[in-house]
């Protein structure tokens, strides 16, 4: 192989590393909490509301409560429940905490309980990770991405709702 053609597979080999898909699911684990694929979706241009859903397991022996959670791409992010009340969807503020039982997982996914990460700065776009911190009573404090998924992913059910705020009832919040 001459010297131009070596320099052009090297290139070709550093390029082709950029441009990689990055990886979609990722799981966190510290002490007795782990976390599990940790997503979002897009959210509209204008709209001032994003989502964020993700598995809590606790392995330990003594129960942790999900307090808090920030990120610098929200104004707040607040823990709420999504239900079917009297047939229509209403979603409310969780007060005082998730608390995740020892030796339990909690789910945070579509039509139930979910993060929402209210007075976003910038549009959250397919593709992007959104850097969040877990807050814990009974646990450390946890680093995690939320990854933007596109609405047709595989992981994304077919129950998923809009949260754009349109035709729901936010009552409590």
């Amino acid at each position: 192989m001459n010297r131009l053609t070596a320099l052009t597979t090297g290139l070709l080999i550093a390029c082709s590393a950029l441009i990689t898909t990055p990886v979609l699911a990722h799981d966190y684990s510290q002490g007795d909490v782990k976390i599990d694929h940790p997503w979002s979706r897009p959210t509209p241009p204008g709209t001032p509301m994003g989502v964020g859903y993700l598995s809590i397991s606790n392995t330990g022996g003594s129960d942790i409560v999900l307090v808090s959670v920030r990120t610098p791409r929200a104004e707040r992010v607040s823990i709420h429940r999504s239900s079917m009340q009297d047939g229509v969807m209403r979603m409310t503020p969780v007060k005082g905490g998730l608390a995740i039982p020892a030796g339990a997982t909690v789910e945070l996914e579509p039509h139930s309980y979910h993060l929402m990460l209210e007075k976003l700065k910038s549009p959250l776009q397919e593709g992007e990770a959104i850097p969040v911190t877990l807050s814990f009573k009974g646990a450390e404090d946890m680093d995690v991405e939320l990854n933007v998924a596109p609405l047709d992913a595989p992981a994304v059910k077919s129950k998923d709702m809009d949260h754009s705020g349109a035709g729901m009832d936010h009552s409590g919040s």
